[in-house]
């Protein structure tokens, strides 16, 4: 796993990471034949745009005090079964990949603040984790809203 020696890697590794999200959804985007769904995955690319901004905001104005709070675990992403990409998506399935990969950053940065000693580096990964929870959780309300409550 990466080591970081400063405030500035992290939040390095978080843009580009953020960046790969962009990357990821606009390419599912324009894989899609289903115009609803190509814009469920635009609209998650904008969004993951603007994680990344408000991560050079924080880096450009030297504020790194990030708020370290508790949100709600729907623990939906637990139980469905993994969406793989294709360009004939299913609105559920683009749900799940999502929740998926927000997962999957909570975990990498979850992981991350375990292994500093450094207390300030440890709180900013907790933030950062925070953040990739949230992102999950609005995906596991929209998965509830829309798909479980059809069945």
């Amino acid at each position: 796993m990466k080591t970081f020696s400063s405030l500035d890697e992290i939040l390095d590794f978080a843009m580009n990471a953020e960046q790969e999200a962009v990357d990821f959804y606009t390419q599912l985007a324009t894989q899609q034949k289903n115009q609803q769904i190509r814009e469920v995955f635009l609209e998650f690319a904008r969004e993951e745009v603007n994680h990344k901004a408000r991560l050079q905001k924080i880096k450009d104005e030297r504020l790194f005090d990030m708020e370290v709070e508790k949100v709600t675990d729907l623990k939906i992403a637990d139980y469905v079964i993994s969406a793989k990409p294709s360009p004939n998506m299913e609105y559920a399935d683009a749900l799940v990949l999502a929740m998926k990969k927000e997962k999957a950053a909570f975990k990498l940065y979850t992981a991350l603040s375990e292994r500093t000693h450094n207390t300030e580096l440890s709180k900013v990964f907790k933030a950062l984790a925070i953040e990739e929870s949230k992102h999950k959780l609005r995906f596991e309300l929209e998965y509830d809203e829309y798909v479980m409550r059809e069945n």
